[in-house]
């Protein structure tokens, strides 16, 4: 049975709604996530566009950002480390390297990371990094992207480790109701084969850990791509993860909370694929029972079913 251990926390968010928490909320919250097995959490990102999760001198004279009212940095880590979890630091999505300049990615990034880790990296739960720059295929300079930061971050904090999420580009991404419109923009499994060894290759040392998002391609080639991708980390020494949506992909409103069915076919395919372990986007929205969402409180109720040995008959019937 393969167990949800970690989750992102998406605060700064770009498609889902704010829940609009304080501080006693998200304790409350990183409780429920330890009652069902997480220890550890990754702030997806501590900046996207203007909007950020702690005061930074670098992003409010880069991108004239603003100053938030609660430093959720801190909180996550005071959070993190009363609950006896690991936390993770998400660096900044400037999404400068989509549109051309990867050179200002990087050096903005730079500036972030250091400023964070002379801010918050000899708190007691800091205890790596996350480069938020998500990609699916081999494009916008990545593999330069993700080596001088992952580089550049484990230099600053004495080799704590790193990690990156990209995502599958199958037909769930585009438009799952207009499958024959879409279709030819998938990517082929010999095509992510070649491309994944190449990013791994070109950033072996650098990043230690990659979650496949899994929510990308339709649930009955899942397997076969996070198989390829285990055979492809063994080989370059990176650990292969899944990273479980708990958001349902199939539905034309984005995004609710995905059906039961559906998470656990994702769940059962990584683990045939024999990914390492499994995080999660995100708990707090679509998993929690304190989330807006009515639909997040049954799954979490059918997760931990799922845990209590439930659901293991119907596989096989």
């Amino acid at each position: 049975m393969l167990k949800i251990t970690a989750t992102f926390i998406d605060e700064i968010t770009g498609d889902i709604p704010h829940q609009n928490w304080l501080a006693d909320d998200w304790d409350k919250d990183f409780a429920a996530m330890k009652a069902i097995g997480i220890d550890s959490v990754t702030m997806i990102r501590c900046g996207h566009g203007r909007w950020i999760t702690h005061p930074s001198k670098v992003l409010e004279k880069e991108v004239n950002a603003y100053t938030p009212v609660t430093d959720l940095t801190k909180l996550f880590l005071d959070l993190a480390e009363k609950h006896g979890m690991k936390f993770y630091f998400g660096n900044y999505n400037g999404g400068f390297h989509v549109r051309g300049n990867y050179r200002k990615e990087i050096d903005i990034n730079k500036a972030v990371c250091e400023e964070a880790w002379e801010r918050y990296g000899s708190h007691p739960a800091f205890a790596g990094w996350y480069l938020t720059q998500e990609v699916g295929r081999l494009q916008w300079n990545i593999i330069e992207v993700f080596h001088e930061l992952g580089k550049f971050c484990k230099e600053l904090s004495g080799g704590l480790p790193t990690a990156i999420s990209p995502y599958i580009e199958g037909i769930q991404l585009y438009d799952p109701f207009r499958t024959g419109v879409n279709a030819g923009k998938s990517v082929t499994l010999p095509d992510f084969e070649r491309e994944w060894n190449e990013i791994m290759a070109g950033i072996t040392g650098c990043v230690d850990t990659i979650s496949f998002q899994d929510g990308g391609c339709d649930y009955s080639e899942l397997e076969d791509f996070l198989t390829v991708a285990c055979y492809a980390g063994k080989k370059h020494g990176i650990t292969i993860n899944t990273n479980v949506e708990a958001f349902d992909r199939d539905m034309p409103i984005r995004f609710l909370p995905i059906k039961w069915d559906k998470m656990l076919l994702k769940l059962r395919a990584a683990e045939k694929a024999g990914v390492a372990g499994a995080t999660m986007f995100e708990f707090s929205h679509f998993m929690s029972p304190n989330s807006s969402y009515f639909q997040a409180h049954g799954l979490n109720r059918c997760y931990q079913h799922y845990l209590a040995g439930g659901f293991e008959t119907s596989e096989n019937q």
